[in-house]
């Protein structure tokens, strides 16, 4: 090993198994802060050989918390974090433990930006291998929609390239089927024109709820497609746009990012703002990083999460009016809904060409519960499955995306994979038959596999 081997007895080891969601405070056997995929792959095959469970951590927010695991292996990636830029091909390569702020930092000073989610914090590999949902998405789609190679571990401790023209099955699977096939220790990204933008948030009375919610149902169908915008719940911080007698009221919130040529903003952005009186906002240019790391603050390491989502076809008026209700009782200024849209771009690829099956649906609605006390854990997870409940209903969809999915949702991987699942298990088989990598949103082998 070149990299560090935390164990119980070592200064910083309760550093070191730490997660941003504090609810698993697990006790590995070590954790392995690698440096390079021989690090991986010699984990890789300590933990195999002894019969250990091993835990893939990149950045380390899975909220199921699947970065950590009891009496096991973790194999921690955030040393390697590099990011190499090819401004002529527009061409990223990624260390399999570089967050999106990493990325962004590297890429911003070219112009570029690969798409990833709306937290800086996040690890590139855990929301990549789910997907990959945010501001980008409408404009040139999910974060697999532009990957172009990934360097895997495998189980038998193999590294293999994976892509187009190598493996092309495993590459087909990683594209949507989370950490079930290996360790990506690399990535491979198509970077796209991305510098300043305008946007930021629009905040809106909640008792608007209803006429913004229709409001951009309509506008979102049919919007620009360099237009990025979600719709949430938020109390408000105290921050210098928000009035001071506000600060700690529940709003209604759409949250924008427009990257196209910053004098059609205005217009493109009109019907929004037309949709009820915009009461705060924080509208303006600014660099894509700076509106990507906007709301890092709401999600600090430590904090107590429970999460629920799904995917929609059509916002229906029954659904709205259970948001609306549920909405109504957010908990903490870091809990809310955010009602994500996946249309644009990420539609024009067939069901069948990545793992990620669900390519008719037009949002991916999650419901977050994040709040600092143990004590409070009962309620907050009841306000999030309440809600839950309540706009499965009119979802007309059994998945939901995987990356916003809680550890008590194992059950639903098949619907969460789509027509997709047999396809992968065969996959998981073929890479994977013993089931080494499931601590994730499992995939069991197909049996004969």
């Amino acid at each position: 090993m070149r990299g560090r081997v935390i164990t119980p007895s070592d200064s910083g080891y309760d550093d070191a198994r730490a997660v941003y969601n504090a609810m698993h405070d697990c006790r590995p056997r070590a954790v392995i802060q690698c440096v390079d995929s021989a690090d991986v792959m010699a984990v890789v095959a300590a933990g195999r050989d002894a019969g250990l469970d091993l835990a893939i951590r990149g950045g380390g927010h899975s909220v199921p918390g699947f970065g950590t695991v009891d009496d096991g292996l973790v194999i921690d990636l955030s040393r390697m974090k590099y990011v190499r830029v090819d401004p002529v091909k527009k061409v990223a390569r990624v260390g399999g433990g570089a967050t999106w702020g990493d990325v962004d930092h590297a890429t911003y000073p070219f112009g570029l930006a690969a798409p990833g989610g709306i937290i800086s914090t996040t690890g590139v590999g855990g929301l990549t291998l789910g997907g990959g949902i945010g501001y980008l998405t409408r404009g040139v789609g999910l974060s697999i929609d532009n990957l172009l190679s990934a360097d895997v571990v495998l189980a038998d401790g193999r590294q293999v390239t994976a892509s187009d023209y190598q493996n092309e099955d495993l590459f087909w699977a990683l594209r949507g089927g989370g950490g079930n096939f290996g360790v990506v220790t690399g990535f491979e990204f198509q970077l796209h024109e991305v510098g300043d933008i305008v946007g930021g948030p629009l905040f809106y009375e909640f008792d608007d709820a209803a006429a913004v919610l229709q409001c951009y149902r309509e506008f979102i169908a049919t919007a620009p497609e360099q237009l990025g915008c979600f719709f949430g719940w938020q109390i408000a911080p105290p921050l210098p746009f928000i009035p001071a007698d506000r600060v700690g009221d529940l709003f209604c919130v759409l949250v924008t990012c427009w990257n196209g040529p910053h004098d059609e903003a205005e217009r493109v952005l009109k019907p929004l703002r037309g949709a009820a009186e915009v009461k705060a906002e924080q509208v303006d240019v600014m660099p894509f990083p700076a509106l990507q790391s906007a709301f890092d603050g709401l999600v600090p390491k430590g904090m107590q999460h429970y999460w629920k989502a799904d995917f929609i076809a059509e916002l229906t008026d029954a659904a709205i009016a259970a948001h609306i209700a549920h909405g109504r009782k957010t908990p903490t200024i870091s809990s809310s809904m955010h009602l994500h849209p996946i249309n644009g771009a990420a539609q024009r690829v067939g069901a069948n060409e990545t793992a990620f099956g669900h390519r008719d649906k037009s949002f991916a609605p999650v419901i977050v519960g994040i709040w600092s006390d143990p004590a409070d854990n009962a309620a907050n997870i009841k306000w999030v499955k309440d809600y839950y409940a309540a706009i499965h209903l009119h979802s007309g969809s059994e998945g939901g995306y995987v990356n916003f999915m809680s550890g008590d949702d194992d059950y639903r991987a098949p619907a969460n994979y789509g027509a997709n699942y047999a396809r992968l298990a065969a996959v998981k088989a073929t890479y994977d038959p013993d089931n080494l990598f499931h601590i994730n949103q499992n995939i069991a082998p197909a049996k004969g596999g």
